[in-house]
C-alpha cells in the first residue's frame, strides 16, 4: 500500500506540473490565431475601401503591404515559438517524469523503506524517559553549580557525557570545561573535552581542542582516543602522511586485540587513500600478536612462525573468547565493533553483520561525527546490511 500511495503522489505533482504548460501553449496558438484572422480581415476590408473610392490605389497598396509585412512577422513567430516551446516541454515532460523515478531508485537503495513507522501516541515512553534525563540534567547542573568548592569531577563529566548523548556538544565542552584544569584531570577527561569541542566544530579540530589533546598525550601517550583525533589535526592542518603513520604507529604497538582498532584502520586507509599509501587492515595486525595480553618480543616471533592452520585456530579461539565475553556484557559497543570486523576478515558474513547491526544499535546516541558510526554504516553497506 506504501508503493502504491508513492505512485499516486507522484503522478499527481507530474499532473500539477505539466497542467501549466499544456494551457499556456493553448493560450499562446490562440492568440497567434486571432492575431492572423484579424490581419486577413482588415486586407478585405482594404479591397473594399479601394473599390468603393474610399482611398486611393497607393494608399491601399502601401497598406496591404504593412498588413502582409505583419502576416510574416506572425508566421515568423508561431514557427519560433513552437520551436522553444516544443524544446521546452520536452525537458519539463523528462524531468516530470524522471525525477519520481530517480527518487524512488535513491530511496530505495539508501532509505530504510521496510522499517515500520512509529506512531506518535507509541512514543510516549521514549518522550517521558527523553523529559526525565532532560529534568535529570537539569538537576545535576544546578547541584554542581551551587557547590561552594565547584562541584566534583565526576559530576562534570557524568553531566558533559550526558550532554553529548543528547547531542548538545556545546553545553557537554562548557561543562567538562570546569574541570580540565584540576589537578585529577586526566588523560581520559582530556580527550573527551577535546571530543566534545570537535563535535561542536562539526568536526573540525579547533587550536582549543589542539591544545586539549596534546595535553593528553603527554599524560598518556598511548591514549587511543588522544591520538585519533591528534591525527585528524595533523590531516586537516595539511600533514596527511604524519597522520597516517601516526595512526599505523600505535596500531603497531597494540599489545593485542583492542576495540578501537577498526577505527584506526579505517581513518588510516582514508588518508592513505589520499596521499597513495597501501590500505591496512586489522587482520595485519591481528595476527602479529599472540593471546597474552601484553606479549613480550619471543612470543611475538613464535605466533609469526606459526602455520596457516595454527594462525586461524589462533584467531577463531580469540574471536569465541570475544563473543562469550559480549555475551556477558551487551553494551559494549567497541567490542561488537571488534567481533564484527573479526567474522567479517573469517569471512563468516551472517555473524559479522548481526554484530554491526548490534553495534549500530549501541551507536544511536552518538554524536553524528563520531568515526564509529561511519565505520558502523561503511561495514554494514559492505555486507549488504
Amino acid at each position: 500500500m506504501i508503493w502504491v500511495l508513492f505512485a499516486g503522489l507522484a503522478a499527481l505533482t507530474v499532473i500539477i506540473m505539466l497542467d501549466p504548460l499544456r494551457r499556456s501553449e493553448a493560450v499562446a496558438a490562440d492568440r497567434i490565431a486571432s492575431a492572423v484572422t484579424v490581419h486577413v480581415d482588415q486586407l478585405r476590408e482594404i479591397d473594399k475601401d479601394a473599390e468603393r473610392g474610399l482611398i486611393s490605389t497607393e494608399e491601399a497598396k502601401a497598406a496591404k503591404v504593412e498588413i502582409e509585412r505583419r502576416l510574416i512577422a506572425l508566421e515568423r513567430t508561431k514557427s519560433t515559438t513552437g520551436h522553444f516551446e516544443t524544446g521546452g516541454r520536452g525537458a519539463l515532460w523528462l524531468s516530470a517524469l524522471m525525477v519520481p523515478l530517480i527518487a524512488g531508485a535513491l530511496y530505495i537503495q539508501l532509505g530504510s523503506p521496510r522499517i515500520p513507522g512509529v506512531p506518535f501516541a507509541d512514543r510516549k515512553e521514549e518522550r517521558v524517559e527523553e523529559a526525565q534525563i532532560a529534568e535529570l540534567t537539569g538537576r545535576l547542573l544546578e547541584r554542581l553549580q551551587g557547590d561552594p568548592e565547584g562541584g566534583q569531577t565526576e559530576g562534570w563529566m557524568l553531566l558533559g557525557q550526558t550532554y553529548m548523548r543528547m547531542g548538545e556538544y556545546a553545553d557537554a565542552a562548557s561543562a567538562m570545561e570546569n574541570v580540565i584544569g584540576r589537578d585529577d584531570a586526566t588523560s581520559a577527561i582530556l580527550s573527551q573535552y577535546a571530543q566534545a569541542l570537535v563535535a561542536t566544530e562539526n568536526g573540525i579540530v579547533s587550536p582549543k581542542a589542539r591544545t586539549a589533546i596534546r595535553r593528553a598525550r603527554e599524560l598518556d601517550p598511548t591514549n587511543p582516543a588522544a591520538t585519533f583525533y591528534e591525527a585528524i589535526a595533523l590531516d586537516q592542518a595539511g600533514g596527511s602522511e604524519q597522520a597516517h603513520d601516526l595512526l599505523v604507529a600505535r596500531l603497531e604497538q597494540a599489545a593485542g586485540p583492542e576495540p578501537w582498532m577498526e577505527l584506526f584502520v579505517a581513518q588510516a586507509n582514508r588518508i592513505g587513500e589520499a596521499i597513495g599509501r597501501e590500505p591496512v587492515s586489522v587482520a595485519t595486525f591481528i595476527s602479529a600478536t599472540d593471546a597474552p595480553p601484553k606479549p613480550t618480543r619471543e612470543d611475538l616471533a613464535a605466533a609469526s612462525e606459526m602455520s596457516v592452520e595454527d594462525r586461524a585456530a589462533f584467531i577463531r579461539s580469540m574471536v569465541d573468547g570475544l563473543a562469550n565475553r559480549l555475551a556477558e556484557d551487551p553494551d559494549d559497543l567497541d567490542g561488537w565493533l571488534s567481533l564484527g570486523n573479526a567474522y567479517r576478515v573469517l569471512g563468516e558474513t551472517d555473524k559479522a553483520r548481526q554484530a554491526f547491526e548490534t553495534a549500530e544499535a549501541l551507536a544511536k546516541n552518538l554524536a553524528l561525527d563520531d568515526p564509529r558510526k561511519r565505520s558502523i554504516r561503511e561495514a554494514l553497506s559492505n555486507l549488504g546490511g
